[in-house]
């Protein structure tokens, strides 16, 4: 029970391709064309942007990045936005897949909540979920203890999961009832449990690194194993205890 109940504590636990019941649940997950296509859309932009820039700064003799302006410009049009154009198309489509991959997709039934992210999922039984919570841009699933069991972020349209949990008789909040008992931490403050203030400074330092992201919720884990609530706001970690 010992190493169950710890993976629960963590968040539930991690695995490839995780299932949910078919019958009456409901999926709700960003379409992966759009984000792909708005990415290029966006990127195409930004080449096109990026010629018109290039017309302003030439026109301009004390502008910085001159040579690279009027190297630019000496390019024949249309050659000139055209390639922008695709240069710009072909550097979104990756940025596209990266967003794609993370993501967050949340299944819902009467009986079982499953949050996809990162090609992982988090499975969690009807009983284990007492509150859902909108915390600013974070998805979180809240138990009967007033432990967090997950916390993601989230960039699905919030009525529509508000409507998918309600519909299937979970608890939903639009903030969360416990956002006034976190305290901001700080190195070396008390009333953190034993190991928990070196286990937040290792995540401070893996915060301020983007490749460090799963470093980041992995720590988060170990905190929740430990009864630390952790919650991020700008470059400041906040924690709190459930009673």
């Amino acid at each position: 029970m010992g190493d169950r109940r710890d993976a629960r504590d963590a968040g539930g636990p991690l695995k490839k391709g995780g299932r949910a019941p078919v019958g009456g649940a409901v999926v709700i997950a960003e379409s992966a064309w759009v984000l792909v296509l708005c990415c290029v859309g966006g990127g195409a932009l930004i080449g096109w942007l990026v010629t018109l820039l290039a017309d302003w700064l030439v026109t301009l003799p004390w502008a910085p990045l001159q040579g690279p302006a009027e190297l630019l410009t000496s390019l024949p049009e249309p050659g000139l936005t055209m390639g922008a154009v695709a240069a710009g198309a072909l550097l979104g489509l990756p940025v596209g897949f990266v967003a794609v991959h993370e993501s967050l997709a949340v299944r819902v039934s009467s009986g079982q909540v499953v949050l996809r992210v990162r090609d992982e999922s988090q499975e969690f039984g009807r009983d284990e979920v007492a509150l859902v919570v909108r915390d600013g841009k974070q998805l979180v699933l809240l138990g009967p203890d007033g432990m967090e069991i997950a916390r993601e972020d989230c960039g699905l349209p919030w009525r529509r999961l508000a409507d998918g949990f309600a519909g299937h008789g979970y608890r939903w909040a639009d903030e969360d009832p416990h956002r006034e008992e976190f305290r901001r931490w700080v190195p070396g403050m008390p009333g953190l449990p034993e190991a928990a203030d070196a286990l937040l400074r290792a995540r401070a330092v893996a915060r301020e690194k983007a490749e460090d992201a799963e470093d980041v919720r992995e720590l988060r884990r170990e905190l929740w194993r430990l009864g630390v609530v952790v919650r991020d706001e700008k470059q400041r970690q906040y924690w709190r205890m459930p009673r």
